[in-house]
């Protein structure tokens, strides 16, 4: 069965991303983010969410284990700051129901959700510049860069979060992940 674990990075919603995983037969746990990479047993890591940068524990270290890898707002943003890329504060600021016009239907995690997807997303902060060996994989009107992806580490973002109700096509996010993971 795929494991895929959750990293704790003490967003409000963090408990939801397990419970979807879970829902879906998905053989999960929620570890803090200061666990060891070592002590890790997992086929996929999503890095949560969470309401701060400078406290996501050891989260750099994972995006080093050769696993895919999906970040979930903090998440996708600590992936992009560590690669190279930029974040910033967004204009929108916090949370609200927006479309995202997804650009690459060939694209493993956001593909199949093309040509929009409805979603959930906080745009407090952003990733305003894409690391290097990423593609642009999704856009709205209040963000550039809704979702990413590096498809040879298998690295992924997503600004928004599909685990939650109002994110019309979350679990179709969370089921190409796995996907991702049994590769």
């Amino acid at each position: 069965m795929t494991k895929i674990d959750v990293v704790d990075n003490h967003g409000q919603f963090t408990h939801l991303e397990q419970r979807a995983l879970r829902d879906m037969g998905i053989d999960t746990e929620m570890i803090d983010n200061t666990t060891p990479p070592e002590e890790i047993d997992a086929d996929g890591l999503v890095l949560s969410g969470g309401p701060d940068i400078d406290d996501i524990g050891r989260s750099v270290e994972y995006l080093e284990m050769d696993l895919p890898v999906l970040g979930i707002c903090l998440g996708m943003q600590i992936i992009a700051d560590e690669l190279g890329g930029r974040v910033g504060g967004g204009e929108y600021g916090g949370y609200a129901d927006v479309t995202v016009e997804l650009l690459d239907e060939e694209d493993p995690l956001v593909g199949s959700l093309h040509p929009e997807t409805r979603v959930w997303a906080s745009h407090a902060d952003e990733v305003k510049e894409l690391p290097d060996g990423f593609e642009l994989t999704g856009r709205s009107d209040v963000c550039g860069v809704e979702s990413m992806s590096d498809t040879d580490r298998d690295l992924y973002g997503v600004q928004w979060h599909p685990e939650v109700a109002h994110t019309e096509e979350g679990e179709e996010v969370f089921e190409n992940f796995r996907a991702i993971c049994e590769e």
